[in-house]
């Protein structure tokens, strides 16, 4: 045009193009191209994966048909008749999932089988407690019905209640600071589980103390008995009757009681006969002393050495001192708290005699000291009375031997 070089034509559009205001698009026109491969053989002898790459490069879109992507041939085309191996040939239910896909369907299943068993589970324990909220409420209105008021510090159903169980754990430790200080150390004490955990505490000996359970048919062996509810329980009326008739010490009161008890290693019957051919002895020497001009004692102590009230280990000490110089007697005592009639007085105290020297109680402290057992007191020291006098305070452990000095 004018002289001028004319216009290069442009080439074909090798892909598809979009029809302005339209989301359709019209195949273009790839240019001739000549074959990777020699054009002298059938169609057929193309190989399969050349045709199966030829295929996914180069779709052949239906005129008319909507298009948003390379289109893929489906079922029966004739792409699929010449390449049955391919991908596109098989279905897409064929596709074999993936490793991540599986484990997670696998845990999919595994929570929801969960879920449905602890809902099951959930349904079940909702039945129950339905079921044991109706029988407890039968037995209360059964309770009710029968006019029957709960005792006091007891629940409906009989069981102990805060104020009975505050009451039994008081009493067992009560005992238990009872008899770590009073009881003698080398004694075997039978108790309970649960007094003997209490006495273990409190520093008894743990070798010299008997568990009493369901399968100990006696306290065989021991000195002292703890009785508390579960002994008595356990050996009904063989306790008084057989084993221990005694009470040297007793705490608390009804279900909640703790009776210390002295063992019967004869029976009761001569336990019984021992204790009182002791307390006749006791009142015996008792009398002997009270004769004797080298002793002087209170008014109180006087009745209780007439009435054989003095453990014999106390009269054999006194009728020692007295054969060195005079002896003063201010108080017995240490009779263990409901202690039954016969018991004996286990503590003296000795106040230093008229015109006796500075050093006689320390005398008299370093002469019990050196005795041997059973005249070998648990505790003996000097101490200071109300009234501010000194004296000698001789103590002897539980229980008192019987027929010490019968002969």
């Amino acid at each position: 045009m004018n002289g001028s070089q004319a216009p290069r034509p442009k080439p074909a559009d090798p892909l598809p193009r979009r029809v302005p205001g339209s989301s359709r698009l019209v195949p273009g026109k790839r240019p001739e191209v000549p074959p990777p491969w020699p054009s002298n053989g059938p169609a057929a002898e193309v190989p399969p994966d050349v045709l199966a790459r030829r295929a996914r490069e180069d779709p052949v879109p239906q005129p008319g048909d909507p298009v948003t992507g390379p289109a893929v041939p489906g079922p029966g085309t004739q792409l699929e008749r010449q390449v049955p191996g391919s991908v596109a040939a098989r279905p897409a239910t064929e596709v074999t999932p993936s490793w991540p896909q599986v484990l997670g369907t696998t845990v999919q299943l595994w929570a929801v089988r969960r879920r449905t068993w602890w809902r099951v589970i959930g349904a079940i324990a909702v039945v129950l407690v339905v079921f044991a909220a109706g029988g407890l409420t039968v037995a209360l209105l059964r309770n009710n019905g029968s006019g029957s008021a709960p005792r006091a510090g007891s629940t409906a159903s009989g069981t102990p209640g805060l104020a009975q169980v505050q009451a039994a754990t008081a009493a067992r430790q009560q005992a238990a600071a009872w008899v770590t200080a009073q009881v003698s150390h080398s004694a075997v004490v039978s108790c309970d589980p649960a007094m003997c955990a209490a006495l273990q505490a409190r520093g008894f000996p743990a070798g010299d103390l008997m568990t009493l359970g369901s399968a100990a048919s006696d306290p065989l062996g021991s000195a002292v008995i703890v009785s508390t509810a579960a002994v008595r329980s356990e050996f009904g009326s063989r306790l008084t009757s057989v084993y221990a008739p005694t009470v040297i010490a007793s705490f608390g009161s009804g279900s909640a009681r703790v009776d210390v008890r002295a063992y019967a290693a004869g029976g009761a019957a001569a336990y019984l006969a021992a204790l009182r051919a002791d307390q006749a002895v006791r009142q015996r020497l008792g009398n002997v002393l009270l004769r004797n001009s080298r002793v002087s004692e209170t008014p109180a102590a006087r009745a209780q050495l007439a009435a054989g009230q003095v453990d014999t280990r106390l009269l054999a000490i006194i009728a020692t001192l007295s054969a060195g110089g005079p002896v003063s007697i201010a108080a017995f005592g240490d009779a263990g708290p409901g202690a039954s009639a016969g018991v004996p007085l286990r503590a003296v105290e000795l106040a230093s005699p008229p015109g006796a020297k500075n050093g006689y109680l320390p005398s008299v402290l370093a002469l019990l000291n050196a005795q041997q057992a059973p005249y070998l007191p648990s505790s003996a020291a000097i101490a200071r009375l109300a009234d501010g006098r000194q004296v000698v305070r001789i103590e002897f452990a539980a229980p008192s031997p019987l027929g010490l000095l019968s002969g």
